[in-house]
């Protein structure tokens, strides 16, 4: 096997017919497989080399928006060829290739244990010490390695770790062996963040700013602000310096998806807390450059003692909240300023006061520690400022969507005069309805956009009921799900309305199309991501991994043995990946997810066994400790 070949992911791969039925050669139904530890068990007789899948599938769309049935085989613009471009891998002490019967095959080994919690663009600690300066947080941003500094092993988990603990109840304990630090049960255990009992953490729902209870906080702000309507009007929320989440974890009763974010910073295993329960989280700072969703994201923003100077340089981190707040959103700041009297909090509050007026929010309601304001729905009151108020006005070059490494702009971005963005229908309508936002979709399509996007719904939902009936993926096992490359969210939206109780983070590849706003809009959550660098979570964030034409949009791009490592890094142990790729690029990299120890399978599509595309599956397995 050349080892230019070797690239890409492993992903499962089957594929499910108009009807949804999974059937074998012969016609009969396939009985449910379960992959353990061993490799792959069936309930029948049939072993995987005996029984070959078929199905007939829908035409594949494009995610530039154009229809093919040809999966994938030209989405990036190039004529598919068997030969894969040198992947370059890095032969470092941790890495090493061995010549078997069958080929070459490839081995990394272990990271050491102190790696455990490795996070490879917030770890780098050279780069941070050659900043310039650390004034405004940059040493929390991204700060990738290069060339033989990248991930070169794989991650391992810590010792004692367990499948984690199943939603629901994991929202409210999680095994102490998984996420073994004790600093926040002594830092924040008497304001009810969490505890230790025995061999568990538990959440009692507690917050520095709510210690009686996420619940009666949250009831607090419907009361003040009956037209929040959670659940409808508010579908999609952001918590900044969330702790360990439980503000969105209370939520998710109330059809709320909250994205947490925190930095890796002094409580640095906050959102590794909230990821193990089973929350929406992400590590994210307010530093110097922008947050990686697009404008008008979010129906509610949330920050409770978040240790934030908002009024820093002209307003900068409160304008780009606003850039990501949806047009007639809210920003609710439960904070010191907002109820104490000393002169230091008065000056502090009437600072963020007059910052939110020139940004034109309107201050609906202020009662106890929170107070929470409107942002408008149109431009009139930007018009309307008197001249030289900060911040100014955005430039018109400036696109308030580009996030990959762009500066934070201390600016305010007008919001799109014909209402895109803000005209959005409530929950859970607008999970189905092509949203305004398709218009301004930058993509190659000719066709009316509303029908792609409605097609694209329709492949997804086969292909969902498809994974669900024949992959053996047991939907209890399975809570924090990542799909690589979202397109408008299909896949996702495809589980909603299967009603599995998973969630999703929904990853626009930077070399693509950005349908980041239609996920938005959708009442979905997602971020912009380049997949040559990795990803801001912590090792062992996902049970599902999925991964659609990820590896041929970056196959001229990106290390595929690096993208291998990076999913492993961030693969829960027990969890499962899903690639669906040409039938050269599943072939070749099929032995990069053998060099990571997963289980795998190469299921065939309906083009057949000479076809153009391929699924594998995957299936890490859980520690022998």
């Amino acid at each position: 096997m050349d080892r230019r070949g070797l690239v890409l992911i492993c992903i499962a791969c089957i594929l499910v017919d108009r009807s949804s039925s999974f059937l074998t050669d012969t016609g009969r139904e396939l009985e449910v497989e379960n992959f353990n530890d061993q490799g792959w068990s069936s309930g029948g007789d049939t072993t995987p080399a005996e029984s070959t899948t078929q199905a007939t599938i829908l035409g594949f769309l494009r995610h530039d928006g154009s229809l093919d049935n040809e999966v994938l085989a030209r989405e990036s613009g190039e004529e598919e060829t068997p030969e894969i471009v040198d992947s370059d891998l890095v032969l470092s002490r941790n890495f090493s290739a061995e010549e078997n019967v069958n080929g070459k095959s490839y081995k990394f080994e272990e990271c050491p244990p102190r790696m455990k919690e490795y996070i490879p663009c917030l770890d780098n600690k050279d780069a941070i010490a050659r900043l310039a300066s650390t004034e405004h947080g940059e040493k929390w941003e991204r700060h990738c390695p290069a060339g033989k500094s990248r991930l070169c092993c794989i991650i391992p988990p810590p010792l004692g770790y367990k499948r984690p603990i199943r939603w629901p109840k994991s929202r409210d304990e999680v095994w102490y062996s998984n996420v073994p630090h004790t600093r926040l049960v002594a830092d924040k255990g008497g304001q009810n963040w969490i505890q230790s009992q025995k061999d568990k953490f538990v959440f009692p729902g507690g917050g520095t700013q709510f210690a009686h209870g996420a619940d009666q906080y949250l009831d607090q702000m419907a009361e003040m602000v009956p037209e929040l309507a959670f659940g409808e009007r508010t579908r999609v929320a952001l918590d900044i310096g969330c702790g360990v989440a439980s503000w969105g974890a209370y939520l998710l009763s109330r059809n709320v998806l909250t994205l947490s974010i925190a930095p890796k910073d002094v409580h640095e295993n906050q959102i590794q807390f909230a990821l193990e329960r089973g929350v929406p989280a992400m590590v994210a700072v307010l530093a110097t450059r922008r947050l990686l969703y697009p404008s008008q994201a979010f129906d509610l923003i949330h920050c409770s003692r978040c240790r934030i100077n908002w009024t820093r340089d002209d307003g900068i981190l409160l304008a780009e909240v606003n850039r990501i707040m949806r047009g007639g959103g809210y920003f609710a700041w439960a904070a010191q300023p907002v109820y104490k009297h000393e002169p230091s909090s008065l000056q502090a509050w009437n600072d963020m006061a007059d910052l939110a007026k020139n940004l034109c929010w309107k201050l609906v309601a202020k009662k106890g520690y929170i107070a929470i304001w409107q942002k408008p729905v149109d431009n009139s009151c930007y018009l309307k400022r008197a001249p030289g108020t900060l911040p100014p006005l955005c430039d018109s070059s400036d696109d308030p969507d580009s996030v990959w490494y762009v500066p934070m702009k201390a600016c305010i971005s007008p919001l799109p005069g014909n209402g895109l963005g803000r005209n959005i229908t409530t929950w859970p309508s607008r999970l189905s309805l092509p949203p305004e936002r398709l218009k301004a979709v930058n993509s190659d399509a000719l066709q009316a956009k509303p029908e792609v996007f409605l097609a694209e719904q329709r492949y997804w939902t086969a292909i969902v009921e498809g994974y669900l009936r024949g992959l053996g993926l047991k939907k209890e096992d399975i809570r924090n799900v990542m799909d690589m490359r979202a397109g408008y969210g299909g896949f996702a939206a495809a589980l909603i309305s299967q009603k599995v109780d998973w969630w999703v983070m929904n990853v626009v590849p930077k070399r693509g199309v950005n349908t980041l706003p239609v996920i938005y809009d959708r009442g979905l959550i997602g971020v912009a991501h380049d997949w040559c660098e990795a990803f801001d979570t912590y090792p062992r964030t996902y049970d599902l991994i999925h991964a659609a034409g990820v590896f041929m949009l970056e196959k001229n791009r990106c290390n595929a043995a690096h993208i291998i490592l990076e999913m492993d890094r961030i693969l829960r142990p027990g969890g499962w990946v899903l690639i669906r790729e040409s039938r050269y690029m599943a072939a070749e990299l099929e032995f990069l997810a053998k060099s990571v120890k997963w289980h795998t399978r190469i299921l065939e599509t309906e083009s057949g066994p000479y076809g153009k595309d391929k699924l594998l599956s995957c299936q890490k397995p859980l520690p022998n400790f």
